[in-house]
C-alpha cells in the first residue's frame, strides 16, 4: 500500500481539479501525507489544504503556461528558463520517489511523462483533451481533424504507451466519448466524472437578484492580460442595443487573486465606474456603478457562488468558462492578444462545448450576440443543455478519489 502521493499539476484549471479530487481523498484517507508540485505558475488553488506539502521549483512564465499558443509564447517562456525550470521539476520528481509512493498527475503531456519516469505506480487525469473537438465539425486545419480522424483520438500515441504502462493503474478522461476512443487504442480508460463541477452553490437565487438578469465577467485570471480582457469586456456593453433590469445592467465579477483590487479599482474608475453602496447580502468586497447606470459587483473568490446565478457570462477565460458552461449558463467569448486567451484558444473551446460559448471576432459582434441571447431564452436554454452535456455531472471528485484509493494507493508496487 502507498503510504504517499505526489501530484503533478500544469496549469491553473489543473491545479483545481487535483484540489477537489485531494478535497476527496483527504476525507478517505486522512492520515495520506499529500505532495503538489504545480508544474505552472505558483499553485495558489492548493492553499489551505491540509496535511500539504509543495514541492519546487515554483515560477510563473510569461505565457502563464500557454507557450503551445504560438511559436512567439515559446520563445518567450525559453527566454525566461522554460527548459531550465523543467529539468529542475524533473528532478524535484526524481528525490521525492526515492523514498516510495505513489504519483497523480493531472493534465497532459508533460506531469504525465515526470509521472512515468518517477518509476512509482501513477494515475492519470487527462483534463484538456477531448474527442468532442474534432468531432464537432469542421475546424479551421482539415489536416488536424483528418489525423485526429485517423487516430479515433484527440490523445497521441506516445500519450496511449503512457497511460497504457503497466505502472499506470488508472487512466481518467473529461468524457466517455473520449474514454471510448483511448479504449480502441488499448487504453483502459474510464470516464468517472468531471471535477470541475464539483463544489458550486446549489442555493436558489437570493433575494437581493430578484427582477435580475446579471451578466458574469470572465477576464481571466492572470494580470496584465486579464486587465486589459475585462477593460474590453466592459467597452463592449454599451453597444448593446437591449437593457434589461428596468434601464440598467447587473455585472458580476468574481475573481481570484489577480486583477489585485487597486488595479481593479483604477481600471473602472478610468471606465467610467464610481463607487457604489454594496447590496446588502451580496457578499461583494466593492460595487461600483457607470454613468448609464449599471452596477458591478467585485467579489474575490465568489465564482462558485455567483456562476450558477447569472443569465450568460461574457468571458474570455478558460477553466472558468467551461465550468459556467456546463452550470447551463450560455457564454459569449471576446479573443484578444493573450498570450492565454487567443483566436484559436477560444475556437477550439467552442468546438469542445458544441457553441454552447459562441466566439465573438469584436465588441460590436458581442454586442450583436448578447442582444440575441437576452432575447431569446429558449436560445439561452438549449444551449445550457448543450453545455451541461459536453461538461457532465458533479461528484466526478469523489468517484475519482474512490477510485484512487483502490487502485493506486492500495494495489501493491
Amino acid at each position: 500500500m502507498a503510504d504517499r502521493l505526489l501530484v503533478l499539476s500544469n496549469g491553473h484549471g489543473e491545479d483545481l481539479i487535483a484540489r477537489r479530487i485531494l478535497e476527496a481523498l483527504g476525507q478517505r484517507r486522512p492520515e495520506l501525507p499529500l505532495s503538489v508540485l504545480p508544474l505552472v505558475g505558483e499553485g495558489d488553488a492548493f492553499a489551505g489544504l491540509a496535511q500539504l506539502q509543495r514541492l519546487g521549483p515554483l515560477a510563473t512564465l510569461p505565457s502563464g503556461g500557454f507557450s503551445n499558443q504560438n511559436l512567439g509564447a515559446l520563445l518567450r517562456d525559453l527566454s525566461a528558463g522554460l527548459l531550465e525550470r523543467t529539468l529542475a521539476q524533473r528532478q524535484a520528481v526524481r528525490r521525492w520517489a526515492r523514498n516510495g509512493g505513489a504519483v497523480l498527475a493531472v493534465g497532459d503531456l508533460l506531469p504525465l511523462l515526470l509521472a512515468w519516469d518517477s518509476g512509482l505506480p501513477y494515475a492519470f487525469v487527462g483534463t484538456p483533451k477531448s474527442d468532442y473537438t474534432w468531432r464537432s465539425g469542421p475546424g479551421r486545419s482539415p489536416l488536424a481533424d483528418w489525423v485526429h480522424g485517423c487516430k479515433g483520438s484527440e490523445w497521441d500515441p506516445w500519450e496511449w504507451a503512457l497511460m497504457g504502462h503497466s505502472r499506470c493503474r488508472l487512466c481518467a478522461c473529461r468524457d466517455g466519448l473520449t474514454a471510448r476512443g483511448l479504449r480502441r487504442r488499448g487504453v483502459q480508460a474510464l470516464a468517472p466524472g468531471n471535477p470541475m463541477m464539483d463544489g458550486f452553490s446549489a442555493d436558489a437565487p437570493p433575494a437581493w437578484l430578484a427582477g435580475h438578469q446579471p451578466l458574469l465577467l470572465l477576464p481571466g485570471s492572470r494580470d496584465p492580460e486579464a486587465r486589459r480582457n475585462l477593460r474590453r469586456l466592459l467597452e463592449a456593453l454599451p453597444r448593446c442595443r437591449r437593457r434589461i433590469d428596468g434601464g440598467s445592467r447587473l455585472l458580476l465579477l468574481p475573481t481570484g487573486r489577480q486583477p489585485a483590487a487597486t488595479d481593479l479599482a483604477d481600471l473602472l474608475q478610468a471606465g467610467g465606474f464610481r463607487p457604489h453602496p454594496i447590496p446588502a447580502g451580496s457578499g461583494a468586497a466593492s460595487a461600483w456603478q457607470d454613468t448609464a447606470g449599471d452596477l458591478l459587483l467585485h467579489g474575490p473568490g465568489l465564482f462558485s457562488r455567483w456562476a450558477p446565478w447569472a443569465t450568460v457570462a461574457l468571458a474570455c477565460a478558460g477553466t472558468a468558462t467551461e465550468q459556467c458552461v456546463g452550470l447551463g449558463v450560455p457564454a459569449l467569448s471576446l479573443p484578444g492578444p493573450g498570450p492565454q486567451f487567443q483566436a484559436g484558444f477560444a475556437r477550439r473551446q467552442s468546438r469542445l462545448l458544441g457553441g454552447a460559448v459562441a466566439v465573438c471576432p469584436d465588441a460590436a459582434g458581442l454586442a450583436v450576440q448578447l442582444d440575441r441571447l437576452l432575447d431569446d431564452p429558449d436560445l439561452r436554454r438549449r444551449l445550457g443543455n448543450r453545455g451541461r452535456r459536453r461538461m457532465g455531472a458533479a461528484g466526478g471528485g469523489g468517484r475519482l478519489a474512490d477510485l484512487l484509493a483502490e487502485r493506486l494507493l492500495a494495489a501493491p508496487p
